[in-house]
């Protein structure tokens, strides 16, 4: 049990996602970001499981099959895309829906800033691209939000940070002008 050295990480993380919130414009909503993570059926999973170099929600997932600590994330975090999965009334399966964009801008924060904290000094601009390539979270979101979360991903892997933080800073202020 690491309960001590799981705060660390988790309030480290925390606070690169609310700092690279402010950057893209949506700094308010970057306050609360994961705060389900210091509530008992997360944080006490994260202590035991703890890993330090990958999510301890994989470790419970190994073990057990599945991770209730995941389970009970993403289901009141709207920046995973696994919270927005409805029944289509068409089809009556489950199926992704847009994500809205405040959201999709917290989702690319907060993937920029667990690269960051999981690789440390091994992170470069392309980690986040990197990650997002190799998994198969594109098949399991929506394609609008596919395409728009790799879109910003691989401008920071080629432009770098100041450009694409500005860059979803901007279209931010403009989707909220639009209003």
């Amino acid at each position: 049990m690491h309960p001590f050295k799981h705060f660390h990480t988790i309030t480290r993380h925390r606070h690169k996602v609310i700092y690279h919130c402010f950057k893209t414009g949506i700094g308010l909503q970057g306050l609360f970001h994961d705060l389900s993570k210091y509530s008992p059926t997360e944080f006490i999973p994260g202590a035991k499981y703890y890993l330090g170099t990958r999510s301890p929600n994989e470790k419970e997932r190994e073990l057990f099959g599945y991770s209730l600590a995941w389970m009970h994330h993403k289901g009141r975090n709207k920046h995973h895309f696994e919270y927005w999965v409805d029944i289509n009334p068409q089809t009556k399966r489950y199926e992704p829906v847009p994500m809205p964009l405040r959201y999709i801008t917290e989702m690319f924060c907060d993937r920029v800033a667990a690269c960051k904290i999981y690789r440390g000094k091994d992170y470069t601009d392309s980690a986040a691209l990197e990650y997002f390539l190799r998994g198969n979270a594109r098949s399991k979101m929506h394609s609008e939000t596919a395409d728009v979360l790799e879109e910003w991903l691989t401008m920071l892997a080629e432009r770098g940070e100041r450009e694409t933080f500005a860059h979803i800073k901007k279209i931010n202020k403009n989707a909220r002008k639009r209003k």
